[in-house]
């Protein structure tokens, strides 16, 4: 449970910047016995993190629409639409520990069409969504996307990279969102026009343990960077073909110490899509588990209705 004065501010960065959709994955927002994977869900943390995020979104928002009003008063129209600018939470769902969140901005909510969510079970038996993924899609005006929260297989012993990328696999087969004739809008994950994979997958760096701590210490980025499993599977061109991942230079984010920097052995955000930019990716210095959180920002071109203001 995250506590009450919990500031997400520098995650959310929402000092200097807004932007237009925010898309907020977890994993493990609870612990992972048995009472959690088969028993109801504890959505009191969810709603939690919910609450938290929308404080943050809109705390300066509401500064910005008052002190709007209170610099002129000539131009009416203008103040009130900055005041009346939010941000709200279009679709939540959580499956066990993976809670995916999206937030848009009140102007672009009345483009934005069939919201829809699927999740997929890859844990213990194959089906239990310990492990797995939560998928959240919509159309905003003309282009559909479509945001992948995982939680990968883990372990580092040799073989545990190929349960990985069976997850992975399994998530973009299994997927399935309502479609239709009609409506003709894509069923499955990679049907869609600009696609983002995030959150834990578990990727390790395949080097003893000390060696990897004294490469950290110095950022020796490249040498880890080579021995990077996800990026190995990227090289040898049997699993993530056609998606693409911003240059990595920040240190791993697994493993640590709660409320510490010690660092034991990565959480990542894959794209696939043309029109899709990532003009950021880093982590940020939360201390909250033994993960950082990672974050990236995107330009995204999007379709419009003919006659529509782009």
């Amino acid at each position: 449970m995250p506590s009450d004065d919990l500031d997400l501010d520098d995650w959310l960065d929402t000092r200097d910047n807004f932007y237009d959709i925010y898309v907020i994955g977890f994993q493990e927002i609870v612990p992972l016995n048995a009472r959690n994977v088969l028993g109801p869900k504890k959505s009191c943390i969810s709603a939690k993190w919910k609450s938290l995020i929308a404080a943050a979104l809109n705390k300066n928002r509401v500064i910005e629409g008052a002190d709007s009003q209170q610099a002129s008063t000539d131009n009416s129209a203008m103040e009130s639409s900055a005041q009346a600018e939010y941000f709200s939470c279009i679709m939540s769902k959580q499956m066990v520990g993976i809670f995916t969140s999206v937030w848009a901005r009140s102007s672009l909510k009345s483009f934005i069409y069939h919201l829809d969510v699927s999740c997929i079970g890859s844990g213990i038996m194959g089906c239990l969504g310990n492990k797995g993924s939560v998928s959240i899609r919509f159309v905003l005006q003309e282009t559909s996307f479509c945001f992948v929260c995982c939680h990968l297989a883990s372990g580092g012993k040799e073989g545990d990279v190929l349960l990985r990328n069976l997850d992975a696999a399994d998530i973009l087969a299994r997927t399935r969102f309502p479609g239709g004739a009609t409506l003709k809008l894509p069923e499955k994950i990679l049907d869609h026009d600009k696609v983002v994979l995030l959150g834990d997958l578990n990727y390790r760096i395949s080097l003893e343990e000390t060696e990897t701590r004294s490469l950290v210490k110095a950022k020796n980025w490249a040498i880890l960077l080579e021995n990077d499993q996800l990026l190995f599977e990227f090289s040898r061109g049997r699993h993530f073909e056609g998606w693409q991942e911003g240059s990595i230079t920040f240190s791993p984010t697994y493993k640590y110490h709660p409320n510490s920097d010690q660092y034991y052995r990565c959480d990542r955000i894959l794209w696939h899509g043309k029109g899709l930019k990532q003009v950021q990716y880093e982590t940020c210095n939360y201390r909250l588990s033994d993960h950082r959180p990672v974050r990236a920002v995107f330009h995204a071109e999007c379709d419009v209705s003919e006659g529509t203001q782009k």
